[in-house]
C-alpha cells in the first residue's frame, strides 16, 4: 500500500508542472489553433462603406498572418482599375482602392471575376499590375477547400 501511495504522490508532483506548462503555452497561443491560414474574400457590393469594411478586414487578416485572396465581382471590380477614384473613408481618410493596393503590397492575391472584363468597357490593360482574371475552376477550388474560409461582401 505504501508503494502505491508513493507512486501516486510522485505522479502528482510530475503532472502538476506539465499541466501548468501546457496551460501557459495555450495562453500564449491564444486562439491560434482556431484560426485558418488562408481566406477568400468575395466582394461584389458597390457600396463604398461595404467595400471599405471588406478591405479593412482583409488587411487586418493579412496582418494577423493569413494569406488573403480577393475576388472582385460586378462594380467592386472597379477597385482593381488603375483609374479608380472614390471618396476617402473616415477615420483613416483612405479609399477602398488604396486599401486594396496596400493588401497587394502585403502579399494579398487579387482577381477580378471572369465576367467583369467581358461585361465592361475595360480590358486587362486597365487593371492594376498584379491583378489577375479569375477562372471558375480555380475559384471553385478555393471555395471548396476545407482549409480556406470564405467571406462575402
Amino acid at each position: 500500500m505504501t508503494n502505491a501511495i508513493k507512486t501516486f504522490v510522485l505522479a502528482l508532483l510530475f503532472a502538476a508542472p506539465l499541466t501548468s506548462m501546457a496551460e501557459n503555452q495555450k495562453a500564449k497561443d491564444g486562439n491560434r489553433g482556431n484560426t485558418v491560414d488562408e481566406v477568400l474574400v468575395i466582394l461584389s457590393s458597390d457600396s463604398l462603406q461595404t467595400q471599405g469594411m471588406a478591405m479593412v478586414l482583409s488587411n487586418t487578416m493579412a496582418q494577423k498572418g493569413a494569406k488573403v485572396n480577393v475576388l472582385l465581382c460586378d462594380e467592386a471590380g472597379d477597385l482593381a482599375l488603375k483609374a479608380y477614384e472614390a471618396e476617402p473613408l473616415a477615420p483613416k481618410n483612405v479609399t477602398p482602392g488604396q486599401m486594396l493596393r496596400g493588401l497587394m503590397k502585403a502579399g494579398g492575391a487579387v482577381n477580378v471575376c471572369a465576367l467583369y472584363l467581358p461585361n465592361s468597357e475595360y480590358s486587362k490593360d486597365d487593371l492594376l499590375d498584379g491583378v489577375g482574371v479569375a477562372t471558375p475552376p480555380a475559384m471553385a477550388g478555393q471555395m471548396l477547400d476545407r482549409k480556406m474560409r470564405t467571406f462575402t461582401f
